[in-house]
């Protein structure tokens, strides 16, 4: 979503930021967001200037969908006034109205004193290009399956040599555990056409978001949710692919998490004193339920190296995406 906020409102916002907005001194009281009068900003851009002057000053986080402070300004302007990231470019320098100025800047407000996301501020994130609904009932999704998916089974590439399933049409069943908003399950769907698609998640809260997203994207009769921990409520069904994004972050991490991420529902980031609890109980029962050609693709973020001390055993492909390297892993179910 980052990349779609346009690279001119971001190298115009970010020197505009620069100039207006030095960071905030450590432990220094979070600013209030001053009015703004109106008429004293215009276009979006002025908007999206604004808002980087705002973030910057109080020294939020940026890691629910976006990266830095221009794509989540950019992105919080488009969602109020309607537009997909994609066409910032094309409206940057046109005029808001009186009535969404006062949106746009009471979110940005908002995103300022409750440190919450943007995306539980305006209900939506993008992944992969697509909508999705999402609240506090779930964890903002910011997988790197998404990407992985397009690189190696078939979807944005053609490369044969990249492919972890030769042929895409013939996963004809398709897990996903710890599914949470439902979002990596449905940006499967099609990748996998043929597939019919279980996904899993032990929170009841949780699964009512990803019905509503199942239900937005038409996937009620291939695609069906279940609550439960992992693999206990599909019996022994077995699957030609396997996908997860469990809770993987150590006792370390939990401590250090950012008041963004506090918002979010701990049991979706709490992964034991390793943060391999979920992990090492995945990797030991995935493959009583795989096909004999299936495989497993799994997301730890940076516990790499804790996972190979775990299970040496095992020979996990690790796979890279243009923001992460070696954050996810791919296993044959021969292998397992």
């Amino acid at each position: 979503m980052a990349k779609r906020a346009t690279k001119a409102a971001n190298k115009a916002a970010k020197k505009a930021a620069k100039k207006a907005a030095p960071r905030r001194r450590a432990g220094s009281k979070v600013p209030k967001v001053a009015k703004v009068a109106a008429g004293e900003l215009l276009t979006l851009l002025d908007f999206v200037r604004y808002a980087v002057s705002r973030f910057v000053e109080a020294d939020l986080v940026f890691a629910h969908g976006t990266t830095d402070p221009v794509a989540e300004a950019a992105f919080i302007v488009c969602e109020i006034l309607h537009l997909h990231p994609d066409q910032f470019e094309n409206f940057a320098t046109a005029r808001v109205t009186a009535a969404e100025a006062k949106s746009i800047l009471d979110v940005i407000a908002r995103r300022v004193s409750t440190r919450k996301p943007a995306a539980y501020l305006v209900n939506k994130i993008y992944m992969r290009g697509l909508p999705f609904y999402v609240d506090e009932r779930t964890i903002v999704p910011r997988s790197f399956i998404g990407e992985l998916l397009d690189q190696h089974f078939g979807g944005a590439t053609d490369d044969e040599d990249s492919a972890l399933i030769d042929d895409p049409l013939s996963v004809e069943s398709m897990l996903d555990l710890c599914t949470g908003s439902g979002c990596l399950a449905i940006l499967a769907s099609r990748n996998f056409p043929n597939a019919e698609i279980d996904a899993v998640d032990i929170s009841k809260d949780a699964l009512e978001v990803a019905a509503r997203n199942v239900g937005d994207y038409g996937l009620q009769d291939r695609l069906t949710l279940h609550r439960g921990d992992l693999f206990k409520p599909l019996g022994g069904k077995r699957y030609d692919l396997i996908i997860s994004n469990p809770p993987y972050v150590d006792a370390e991490g939990m401590a250090a998490l950012p008041r963004e991420c506090r918002t979010e529902p701990k049991i979706a980031f709490d992964g034991g004193a390793d943060g391999l609890d979920i992990v090492r109980r995945i990797l030991n029962e995935a493959g009583r339920h795989l096909t004999p050609q299936g495989g497993l693709l799994c997301e730890i973020g940076r516990g790499r190296g804790t996972v190979e001390d775990a299970f040496p055993q095992l020979p996990l492909l690790w796979l890279d995406t243009e923001d992460s390297d070696g954050e996810v892993f791919w296993i044959a179910a021969a292998d397992l």
